[in-house]
């Protein structure tokens, strides 16, 4: 196990939050890596894209794997100008955790969830590394980050 990945691990323990943590050798990096990895299927995945607004702040847009993310509806969810997608040195600086890893909570940023999201009961989301997988309830998903349910989908 990794320092991400303990870092998620201590968080799921000290929050309760309900959530089978998965570690594997391969990468879980892209949607499509990760359901072959987890032998499960792409609709299962969400995705955490990280957005920076103009004043510097953290917004995670969770989305469904196979949906891309609309700036410009994020920006309108949250009544600001469109943000920005973050670089991997920031993702890493303001999440602690590395692009490709990054959970869907257990970090200070504004949480936004699609609502198709929503739609399913049990997602994947990403699991501290590009080798874990974070396998978690939509309903306790939106609990532990307290996120947002507004369109953000393109």
């Amino acid at each position: 196990m990794d320092q991400f990945e303990k870092k998620l691990r201590d968080y799921i323990s000290y929050n309760n939050v309900d959530g089978e943590h998965l570690i594997f050798q391969e990468s879980c990096h892209s949607v499509e890596e990760a359901a072959k990895t987890s032998n499960s299927s792409p609709e299962d995945f969400v995705k955490n894209i990280c957005m920076v607004d103009q004043q510097g702040s953290l917004i995670v847009a969770i989305v469904k794997g196979e949906d891309k993310v609309s700036s410009k509806r994020v920006g309108k969810a949250l009544n600001i100008k469109p943000p920005r997608i973050a670089s991997p040195e920031e993702i890493l600086e303001k999440t602690g955790f590395i692009c490709g890893g990054v959970p869907s909570f257990g970090y200070e940023a504004a949480f936004l969830i699609d609502p198709r999201v929503l739609e399913k009961e049990i997602v994947y989301s990403g699991g501290g590394s590009q080798r874990a997988l974070l396998k978690i309830s939509t309903e306790e998903l939106q609990r532990a980050n307290r996120g947002q349910v507004v369109r953000i989908r393109k």
